[in-house]
């Protein structure tokens, strides 16, 4: 291998790159089965992040929705144009976030095999980056929920490949297209840039020129102009998120947040933890390392951690030691990983310094982090291939045999037998399907209302607005939004348990409540024990005592008069039906 690496052979390129992308489908095969399994699957954060965009196919779908507004409100500029161009030509969204998830994954493929190849010109180094990228993806539900966050990877390598090939116009329009889907990148790519000029100057480094195929009209013919060029597309593509308010109140305070509840460990958006560990390193918001790398580390043992990571730690020793590892000679380019390592660790102890403007900090690290081990760990293992070839003892060759062979094939089996979550496991199916199909024979300005789990899939399974939703629909970063939300939220709360009929029929009209879905066994004690939603709210403790002093809430009468819709599990009321009672 050693003597054939300075050239790489197209022949050899095309294998091993269709080899790459032929991983890419494979990995994606799980998750299309679980997407299309049924007629009322969605991914879990596609609930909140795509289901306003049926508005698209059907514009008097959620009128007046408060959280279709929002969402609407906070999602980039080009994701919502990618699924409104689709929605014109006939691709519904919700079909839509099904169908992009494998197109995204062989993108990011593409590129980073190109980066390997460019850093370690030996074509098989591609192949393993692309390898452990997809492990990494399809590990995780980022890029198979198709929403913003799912674009962050093949734009994220092509900005890295574009870098490496000094190609302007690569570079400029993977910046441009970081911010209309992932804004939070573009102070990233940004940074690197910044990094690069300073690491070329401090190296004394000669000034680069652009091919004369990439020249434009204006003089940039220098590593200045690249540069200057470059940052002035990052600063004018954030420009218009710098300047646009939000109709949904500022952003909530650090004092504001540690009082919510929804913030503390237990709640939904939980970001403080005293365990400086777990808080700077671990947290699933807080921390600067992806989320699955501290929950093996935790559950199981720091051996089960990705190999790719112990592999990408062990670059810098190969590095220094070229006499024993020959292939190191061949390495080129490889101080981008370091200056998008710096980028990302600076943007995340700014994020902290300015917390929520910027919105989350681990967002800033998570990213990037597994791009820069994919990579880095597929040129280590690439070099230990090279040295296993021609190293002499047979017993080293059977031990670093294994260690490449687990790093490449065995860990994503092992991972599952311990019951880890793959992507493909992340997809919601409707527990009552009738249920939906109810929703979706009645009226299109209906509002529902439910502390029922199932309710948080009506909006995308049924296309029907409910009052409020838990889980991921309360996001409490927005002040004006979350006021809402949780005056909305505790208000049914107390209607739902109020022995007042007068109570809940206030609460239906004050609201515009046409529906009202509720599990059967909701009045029990054990349903109020265990609902996390009332939890986060602060309502479950005087719900509980009411129901241990006998207290019957006044909508529960009105399971069999009022309902509209029965299954062993749910009952729906018919609002009207509620008001026009009397005790």
């Amino acid at each position: 291998m050693t003597n054939s690496a300075s050239r790489v052979a197209s022949s050899s390129v095309g294998f091993w790159f269709i080899l790459s992308l032929s991983l890419a489908v494979v990995y994606s095969i799980q998750a299309l089965r679980e997407a299309f399994s049924g007629e009322f699957v969605v991914q879990d954060d596609a609930r909140q992040h795509v289901f306003w965009m049926q508005r698209f196919v059907d514009s008097q779908l959620f009128p007046n929705d408060l959280m279709a507004d929002y969402f609407q409100s906070v999602a980039p500029a080009g994701y919502t144009w990618v699924y409104r161009l689709m929605a014109i030509v006939g691709i519904e969204p919700l079909l839509l976030h099904k169908l992009l998830p494998p197109v995204l994954g062989a993108i990011a493929t593409c590129y980073c095999f190109g980066i390997c190849v460019e850093l370690l010109p030996i074509p098989i180094s591609g192949f393993i980056g692309a390898l452990l990228l997809n492990q990494t993806l399809w590990m995780r539900d980022d890029i198979v929920a198709a929403t913003p966050v799912a674009f962050v990877y093949p734009l994220l390598l092509a900005f890295l490949h574009y870098l490496l090939k000094r190609n302007l116009l690569g570079v400029a329009i993977a910046i441009a297209l970081i911010g209309l889907f992932y804004p939070q990148c573009v102070f990233i790519c940004s940074s690197v840039l910044i990094l690069q000029v300073f690491w070329h100057s401090r190296k004394g480094a000669e000034i680069e020129t652009f091919p004369a195929s990439l020249r434009l009209p204006i003089s940039a013919s220098s590593s200045l102009a690249f540069y200057a060029i470059t940052l002035a597309v990052a600063i004018l593509i954030l420009l218009p998120y710098a300047f646009k308010p939000s109709e949904f109140g500022a952003i909530i305070s650090v004092a504001e947040a540690k009082t919510l509840p929804a913030f503390l460990p237990d709640g939904w958006s939980n970001f403080f933890d005293k365990d400086p560990v777990k808080f700077w390193l671990c947290g699933k918001r807080s921390g600067m390392l992806p989320t699955e790398w501290c929950g093996l580390a935790f559950n199981y043992s720091f051996l089960l951690m990705p190999p790719q990571l112990w592999a990408a730690l062990a670059l810098p020793i190969l590095l220094r030691n070229p006499q024993r590892f020959a292939l190191v000679k061949q390495i080129r380019g490889i101080d981008i990983l370091p200056r998008m390592l710096i980028a990302s660790v600076s943007w995340f102890f700014i994020a902290h310094a300015l917390l929520f403007k910027l919105h989350l900090p681990n967002r800033y690290t998570e990213h990037s982090l597994r791009i820069v081990v994919a990579i880095a760990g597929s040129i280590t293992i690439t070099v230990l291939l090279d040295t296993l070839v021609n190293y002499p003892n047979p017993k080293s060759k059977i031990f670093l045999s294994f260690l490449i062979a687990f790093a490449l094939f065995l860990y994503p089996p092992i991972l599952k037998l311990q019951k880890y979550s793959f992507a493909a496991d992340s997809y919601v199916v409707a527990e009552v399907p009738a249920l939906h199909k109810f929703f979706l024979s009645q009226p299109k300005d209906i509002t529902i209302a439910s502390i029922a789990k199932e309710a948080n899939n009506i909006p995308s399974f049924a296309h029907r607005s409910i009052l409020v939703g838990g889980q991921g629909y309360a996001l409490p970063y927005h002040k004006k939004y979350y006021a809402q939300i949780q005056q909305r939220t505790l208000d049914m709360i107390n209607a739902q348990y109020s022995p007042d009929l007068k109570e809940v029929q206030r609460f239906i009209q004050t609201y515009g409540v046409d529906f009202w879905l509720l599990d059967r066994a909701a009045f029990t004690l054990y349903y109020v024990e265990n609902n996390n939603w009332m939890e986060e709210f602060q309502a479950k403790q005087p719900i509980v005592e009411k129901i241990k002093q006998g207290t019957v809430p006044a909508l529960s009468t009105f399971l069999e008069k009022c309902s509209v819709f029965n299954t062993e599990t749910f009952a729906v009321l018919q609002a009207s039906c509620v008001v026009n009672q009397s005790k």
